[in-house]
């Protein structure tokens, strides 16, 4: 337990401070109205569906990299990282391509036309960052697999610091900055995922941090290396991307038509959601990383004891922010109302977010077991079960009840808690079958 505390709570804090950049460009956008509050808040999520892809592909170098410092091999390590790097910047490459494609694609939905200008502005300038955020979970992971989770946390205090100070600045024009309103919180976490990465570039060029220098003969990159981390990479990678697809045309298809308040009060939750799943995640990926240096060093009986610790610890904290959310949802989601206003955010949101609170447990069984998993190299059997539940399940399932069934957002919020707890029980499944224990993850030439 106090290994995986001191382990995880840096990445606790840093997973807290990547849901803070949405919480915050969400919330000080309020005062904007419910259009430009849709708009952000709509707007960060479907950015995210566009980098999620690479930086789940990315996320498998900490993998390599545990199981590399479980078996002592500490100076094949820096390898790894320039593979993840590479990804970074092809991904970069091939997202700006996809800019001219926004704001025809969002004029399929059913937005309102001023919540699609203001959506589609903002993910155009924030797609420019996507080479810095894919690049920051590259490195992060890397030094994570390392044992050295703080230099990702560092980064992520730079980057929600940056970004709280520029929204100031630029959404409303304070110390004679423009006034750019949506855009200018887009400009402002564009620019302050940029500074994230520059900290953790210089650190891994400087090599701070406890990163090993490659040894004379371990420095020449292999393209079979690269096509393994591929190999396992992607299939992790579009297990979030598939998966999250499924959501976005829940967000973008199913719930657009209900109108700006109800999109607005989706996404409040969502945000709010994130404050609890960021860091449950982070003490998932913590245990993770003490699962892959177990595997490194072939001792796969450790494993079980140490994912039971995990749970425990994650379960509690999501236990506890649930509580929160069915005890207090009128109180929190106050926090995105403007004073004065009507109120209808907060009188939408509440039942969607005391619905939440269901989903929390089920949310830290999959976290545990999911990561656990990926640290194994036993990759492409979650992205099926993630790809299957979401898809053939999940999407029908909610477009039924909304469209068919008229059962509102509220219907909508009781399909994704019935999703959630499906893939629970099927993570869980595929853990105790130990089909892991025979995945071979570090090319065998390597051991």
């Amino acid at each position: 337990m106090r290994v995986l505390v001191a382990l995880a709570l840096p990445m606790v804090l840093a997973r807290a401070t990547q849901a803070v950049v949405t919480f915050a460009d969400a919330i000080q956008v309020k005062h904007l109205g419910a259009s430009s509050l849709a708009a952000t808040a709509t707007g960060g999520l479907n950015f995210l569906g566009l980098v999620i892809l690479p930086m789940g592909t990315v996320f498998i170098v900490q993998s390599f990299v545990s199981q590399l410092v479980g078996r002592g091999e500490h100076a094949e390590a820096p390898r790894y990282a320039w593979y993840a790097l590479a990804i970074a910047a092809i991904a970069a490459v091939f997202t700006v391509a996809v800019i001219p494609l926004i704001e025809p694609a969002l004029g399929l939905t059913g937005y309102s036309p001023g919540v699609q200008t203001d959506m589609s502005r903002y993910i155009e300038i924030r797609i420019l960052s996507v080479g810095a955020i894919v690049g920051v979970e590259a490195l992060g992971n890397w030094y994570g697999g390392l044992g050295n989770t703080w230099m990702q946390m560092i980064a992520g205090i730079i980057t929600m610091t940056v970004n709280i100070v520029l929204n100031w600045l630029l959404i409303d024009g304070n110390l004679g900055a423009p006034a750019l309103g949506v855009a200018g919180a887009a400009w402002a976490s564009m620019i302050a995922s940029w500074c994230g990465f520059a900290f953790l570039a210089l650190a891994f060029w400087r090599r701070w941090g406890g990163a090993p220098r490659t040894a004379k003969g371990h420095g020449r990159l292999s393209r079979g290396e690269l096509w393994r981390v591929v190999k396992f990479g992607l299939p992790n990678g579009f297990n979030w991307f598939l998966e999250f697809a499924a959501f976005q045309l829940f967000v973008n298809g199913v719930l657009a038509s209900l109108g700006d308040e109800t999109v607005a009060a989706l996404n409040v939750v969502l945000a709010v959601n994130s404050i609890s799943f960021m860091p449950a995640f982070g003490l998932a990926s913590a245990g993770a990383i003490l699962a892959g240096q177990a595997i490194g060093r072939d001792d796969k009986d450790a494993v079980w004891p140490q994912v039971k610790v995990t749970l425990a610890v994650t379960a509690a904290w999501m236990g506890l922010i649930g509580g929160l959310y069915l005890i207090s949802p009128s109180w929190v989601l106050s926090l995105f109302e403007e004073p004065g206003k009507s109120g209808d955010l907060v009188a939408i949101g509440t039942g969607m977010l005391a619905i939440s609170a269901a989903w929390q447990l089920f949310d830290a069984v999959c976290l545990t077991f999911a990561e656990t998993l990926r640290a194994a190299g036993d990759t492409a059997w979650t992205m099926a079960a993630r790809i299957l539940l979401a898809w053939a399940v999940f999407t029908p399932a909610a477009f039924i009840v909304v469209n068919v069934l008229d059962g509102g957002a509220i219907g909508a919020m009781i399909c994704l808690v019935a999703y959630i707890a499906l893939l629970s029980v099927a993570l869980a499944l595929r853990f105790r079958s130990g089909a892991w224990r025979k995945i071979e993850l570090i090319e065998p030439a390597l051991v």
